[in-house]
């Protein structure tokens, strides 16, 4: 056998496939530390990483690159609320131009969706359907508005209901359209959550919607729960913020979904 440095160079394939295996193998991986493993430039393990991220198989983080994190549980509402509310009023303007007076639609729990509200309760004779107690609350006070909760058992800590009863509701209505939300989200799996209560709740309502409409931080891009909702292609459009890698962008487009990048 000839020795190490004798050795032919690896085609890109062979050479992405070693880059997935060390991935695999410790998580996240610096540019230089590939580079070393691989015996290339940083320009080749760029590129390599680009083009792995555009199947959904790597993701870019500074300086290097990942496998998809796995998360077990979600921030509660309080957490939630604190961290990029500039990103999320972006999305979520982004997100209510797809709503137009007279429409019957969907928000589901979270807080991205929840900064929907300032901008939906200026419109008129719409019919806004969620399961989140906050949004009913902040829309209290427009008359204008026919509102509807879909009830359930109560998810304290998201300030939502979640199981079979708010799904069941969900499948009496015909919806315009459903805005989701989710905490993990990537080109492979698609949408995911740690929580088997709330699958059901979205997939009704998406169920009943003629458009569906993802609604999601580019921070959650990359990883995943236990439970899968829903592929990135059973969403019309998809709403992220504008810190997204052109590469995962790229991908997603390339998979056929609308893809909207919100700016603050």
């Amino acid at each position: 056998m000839a020795p190490d440095d004798e050795r032919p160079p690896l085609i890109p394939d062979q050479r992405r496939e070693q880059l997935l295996k060390h991935l695999r193998r410790d998580g996240v991986l610096s540019v230089q530390q590939i580079t070393r493993l691989l015996g290339v430039s940083h320009m080749t393990v760029r590129r390599d990483i680009a083009e792995l991220e555009k199947k959904g198989m790597v993701f870019s983080v500074p300086g290097g690159a990942r496998i998809a994190d796995a998360i077990h549980s979600e921030p509660g509402f309080l957490d939630k609320s604190q961290v990029e509310q500039p990103q999320k009023r972006a999305m979520a303007a982004e997100a209510a131009r797809l709503v137009r007076d007279g429409m019957t639609v969907y928000l589901d729990a979270g807080t991205t969706l929840l900064a929907m509200v300032p901008v939906l309760a200026q419109r008129q004779d719409l019919t806004v359907v969620t399961n989140d107690f906050t949004t009913i609350g902040r829309l209290l006070d427009t008359p204008h508005l026919d509102l509807v909760h879909v009830g359930g058992r109560v998810d304290v800590s998201n300030r939502s209901s979640v199981g079979r009863l708010a799904a069941d509701t969900l499948r009496r209505l015909a919806l315009d359209v459903a805005f989701i939300s989710t905490s993990s989200w990537d080109l492979l799996r698609g949408i995911t959550t740690p929580s088997e209560a709330k699958v059901e709740v979205k997939q009704a309502a998406m169920a009943c919607a003629a458009h569906s409409v993802l609604v999601a931080g580019s921070s959650k891009y990359g990883t995943f729960g236990r439970y899968r909702v829903a592929p990135l292609t059973a969403f019309d459009t998809i709403v992220t913020d504008a810190e997204l890698t052109d590469a995962a962008a790229e991908g997603i487009r390339d998979g056929g979904s609308s893809l909207v990048l919100a700016r603050p």
